[in-house]
């Protein structure tokens, strides 16, 4: 190649180099270096935030009842109460729950469930009519006691007493039990050894000041949940299907958490035979996944 050639080929090439760095330096220039503002977190997150230093965002006044306890009204949650019943009526809490299915296995064989609506009618009879109605009158008032160690003790054993089938006992027993042990770092109050699950929730919302008819309303809601979860597995159902379900239930869930409001011990009863048949019939049945 001629030497004239050679030159200004480097020549070129030595001012599209420096071209692009001058490019480079603009862009970085141009480019901030500070964070842009956080929005949705309310207008006072979103002031002083500019060019060159970054001042910290002045605090709200007030945050109302997420603030200062004595601005709550009544039924509403605080955060951190509302943080705990979340984590106790979690499915990721360790009670065992998911090893029963109620009767519903013994229900799914004979033909009694086989699909979203039957179902959805199946449990609702149970909430409004059967052991979710007692659940919540023996929550309640565990709640209401939940200082009152030989109270507790009494409304315990009832508990233990109504359960209509033995594997329905065992249930609430195992689960109760399990449900204390599992919340020993939020010191639950006295209880028996042996307790029945909606006992030892209410009693242990009832110590954090957890509100009656949030604690009531939540319990009956994974109560159903856990119940839809077997029968997804069993039937089997679908996720959207057994979420339809649940979504369905809610005035059940909520009328049940009501009329529940005034009810007395001597009000435990109920009229879903074919629920409690479902659980004595599970004790003998040949071939079962769930423990009842």
């Amino acid at each position: 190649m001629p030497v004239g050639i050679s030159i200004i080929i480097i020549m070129i090439m030595t001012m599209t180099m420096t071209t692009m760095s001058e490019q480079g330096t603009a862009t970085t220039k141009m480019t901030p270096t500070t964070t842009p503002p956080l929005r949705g977190l309310g207008g006072e997150a979103d002031e002083g935030w500019g060019e060159g230093s970054v001042p910290r965002p002045p605090a709200p006044p007030s945050l109302g009842p997420l603030r200062d306890p004595s601005q709550q009204r009544n039924g509403e949650l605080q955060t951190a109460p509302l943080l705990r019943l979340l984590a106790w009526l979690s499915p990721a809490f360790p009670t065992g729950a998911y090893a029963y299915s109620h009767g519903l296995e013994w229900a799914l064989e004979l033909g009694d469930i086989a699909n979203g609506d039957t179902l959805r009618t199946w449990l609702a009879d149970i909430l409004a009519h059967g052991s979710g109605r007692n659940d919540a009158i023996l929550l309640r008032h565990a709640h209401r006691t939940h200082a009152d160690a030989a109270m507790l003790h009494d409304i315990a054993e009832l508990a233990a007493a109504v359960a209509p089938s033995r594997e329905r006992q065992m249930e609430t027993l195992d689960q109760g039990t399990a449900f204390i042990a599992a919340a020993a770092a939020w010191h639950p109050p006295q209880l028996p050894p042996r307790v029945a699950y909606p006992v030892a929730v209410g009693a242990l919302a009832g110590s954090h000041g957890i509100p009656e008819d949030a604690t009531t309303a939540a319990y009956l809601q994974s109560f159903a949940a856990n119940l839809i979860s077997a029968a997804v597995r069993l039937v089997p159902l679908g996720q959207s299907a057994g979420l339809r379900v649940l979504a369905a239930l809610e005035p059940t869930i909520l009328h049940t958490a009501a009329t529940t409001r005034t009810a007395m011990l001597d009000d435990i009863g109920g009229c879903a035979f074919r629920s409690d048949l479902a659980a004595m019939r599970h004790e003998t049945q040949y071939t079962r996944l769930f423990r009842s």
